[in-house]
């Protein structure tokens, strides 16, 4: 009985082990030089096109936020996939530096009066359409 445990324990292991090599060899391939973004173009429907299926919470929050109703092109933000402009790519880019480039006033305002402790995104997350998110609707409820 002990030993049929064995026998099991080493199937599971070689299972993992496996399964842990297809893991990395996929990690790996998506790194890879070989496998890019698709260019960007001067769409963001283009954007929006591919990402309702890849990323589909985040295509759709994009959708409904007021960058996307005001089809605000992905790679403002994200920068180019290929490298060139000013803002490297990054699926999720430093919201300070990004979001200063349109926002800096607010963001100044933001900083006099809160400090800068907290950053934007706190209350007002990426992709969201609702201003304060649910940071409005936890305070709300406190005060009930």
């Amino acid at each position: 009985m002990n030993r049929k445990n064995l026998k099991i324990s080493r199937a599971q292991l070689v299972g993992f082990a496996l399964f842990s090599v297809l893991i990395l060899s996929v990690v790996s391939l998506s790194q890879a030089k070989g496998i890019k973004h698709l260019k960007a173009t001067d769409s963001a429907a283009d954007c929006y096109e591919c990402h309702k299926y890849v990323t589909p919470r985040v295509a759709q929050n994009w959708l409904e936020s007021k960058h996307g109703v005001q089809l605000m092109k992905c790679f403002v933000c994200h920068g180019q996939p290929d490298g060139k402009g000013s803002i490297p790519f990054s699926v999720k880019p430093d919201p300070v530096a990004v979001c200063a480039k349109c926002h800096d006033p607010a963001m100044q305002r933001m900083n006099e009066k809160f400090g800068n402790e907290k950053g934007c995104y706190e209350c007002h997350p990426f992709h969201q359409n609702s201003l304060h998110h649910d940071a409005y609707k936890k305070s709300a409820s406190k005060k009930q």
